[in-house]
């Protein structure tokens, strides 16, 4: 069985964050490096927010996260700045998919009860996936993922997955 355990602070951006307000249009210009990237994370939402990110915090957003172009350097600059783990209700399919491709555990759950600094407890068992705000003692239910997934993400990305496999197993 597979599983993944991610613990972390919340750290609150609105709905319909798009892209260009996790990475500037502008900075995608001159580098698409993450690391170089990192430290203009949304700069162009909130400067003071994107300076103020620490690894392990956990994204907690509205509705659509991650709208807008399907540039990956959205999704790879995050997890560059520490970042394991979004939080939304829902998320563009392009985001979505490039989250699980870089090892960006996006998780699709009622993020109302979220408050900014809670303590929030992520824990994937099998294909189910479980938050728990334990700030708050409040269990919230989650999309699940495919197990498929699960592994991809626990690997780091499609990349890595693909450099330890070789292949995807005949079955999935």
């Amino acid at each position: 069985m597979t599983s993944l355990t991610i613990n972390g602070p919340a750290r609150l951006v609105g709905a319909d964050i798009n892209t260009d307000y996790i990475i500037s249009s502008r900075r995608k210009r001159v580098t698409i490096d993450p690391d170089a990237l990192q430290l203009h994370i949304f700069e162009d939402y909130n400067a003071e927010f994107g300076q103020s990110l620490k690894p392990d915090d956990i994204i907690v957003a509205g509705k659509n996260f991650g709208c807008g172009s399907a540039m990956e350097v959205a999704v790879t600059v995050v997890r560059a700045a520490g970042i394991s783990c979004v939080l939304a209700p829902s998320f563009a399919r392009a985001y979505y998919r490039n989250a699980i491709n870089n090892g960006l555990l996006p998780v699709i759950c009622d993020t109302s009860s979220i408050q900014e600094g809670d303590t929030l407890s992520i824990v994937s068992e099998g294909n189910d996936i479980h938050v728990t705000n334990t700030s708050r003692d409040i269990s919230i239910g989650a999309a699940s993922l495919s197990s498929m997934m699960i592994e991809i993400l626990k690997t780091g990305g499609l990349t890595e997955y693909l450099r330890k496999h070789g292949d995807f197993p005949s079955e999935i």
